[in-house]
């Protein structure tokens, strides 16, 4: 595996290829939890990548699925060790959503629907900093700081010279109108979000009050793709004390229709354009 595949991606990689020789061996996470006597949540939580995985972890299941090619067995448990790596984001502390930044620093493109607020790679400075103190009233200024800076290298992707991520993004338009901060940080994030709209890897829509109810009623949700075939594409849905990730084909599948009819009911790039400075004009009144 390359080095420069980031631990979430491996984890997430580990985790498919155990879940493939379980099912080779026709036993269900429950069989193998009982075997092992560990909860079935472990097994699920190793599967899915959402757990780090010990080389001790590794050798237990390759020992349940009767694994006798000491390559994989070795292959897998270098995997293991590897995955264990502190990804960039580590040096910030706790961040509660670690899991997504490891999979969105890995990610080829991005198509994001966002109701209420900016989509946080399209932010200003001055913006993030008043739309997360607002979010979380009761952190402490250094915690703020903290998340604003996470959320400035996460932007590295999308402003990077070479093989930046490709981001879609459907904005609904009280996102444009929700006054976050004051009038004049609105100003200078709405201009910011023109000119980022015209990087060629970079589409912004926005959805019109006017348009009525669409697919994005439920609320926000991100897909990501991958530029590995082994990498399936991942749904992630933000909660407030959890995020849910749909990695099934058919959840996938579901929300990816959905994200068509959202773009084809949105405005067109050059009308968003223009109905974005139109409402930038709107606060300089």
């Amino acid at each position: 595996m390359p080095s420069n595949v980031n631990p979430t991606v491996r984890r997430r990689r580990l985790g498919q290829e155990l879940r493939r020789l379980r099912e080779l061996k026709g036993m269900t996470a429950e069989e193998v939890a009982e075997r092992l006597l560990v909860s079935q949540s472990k097994i699920s939580r190793l599967e899915n990548g959402r757990r780090s995985i010990s080389q001790r972890d590794v050798r237990d299941l390759c020992g349940v699925y009767e694994v006798e090619d000491h390559r994989i067995v070795d292959s897998l448990m270098q995997m293991a060790k590897d995955s264990r790596q502190q990804g960039w984001w580590h040096a910030f502390g706790d961040i509660p959503y670690s899991v997504y930044i490891g999979l969105e620093t890995d990610a080829e493109s991005l198509r994001v629907y966002e109701p209420q607020m900016i989509p946080g790679l399209l932010q200003t400075r001055a913006y993030a900093e008043a739309l997360i103190s607002g979010a979380l009233p009761e952190a402490p200024p250094s915690d703020i700081e903290k998340r604003v800076n996470v959320r400035s290298r996460r932007q590295d992707r999308v402003n990077a010279p070479e093989n930046p991520l490709r981001l879609w993004a459907v904005i609904d338009e009280s996102a444009l109108r929700r006054v976050v901060g004051d009038k004049q940080v609105m100003i200078d994030q709405l201009e910011h979000l023109v000119e980022q709209s015209q990087l060629p890897h970079v589409t912004v829509q926005v959805l019109p009050f006017d348009m009525g109810a669409h697919p994005g009623v439920n609320g926000q949700y991100a897909i990501l793709e991958f530029p590995d075939a082994a990498d399936s594409s991942v749904v992630y849905i933000e909660g407030v004390t959890s995020d849910l990730y749909l990695e099934k084909a058919n959840d996938v599948q579901r929300y990816s229709v959905m994200y068509e009819h959202l773009r084809a009911q949105a405005l067109n790039v050059e009308q968003t354009r223009e109905f974005i400075s139109k409402i930038a004009k709107s606060y300089t009144s």
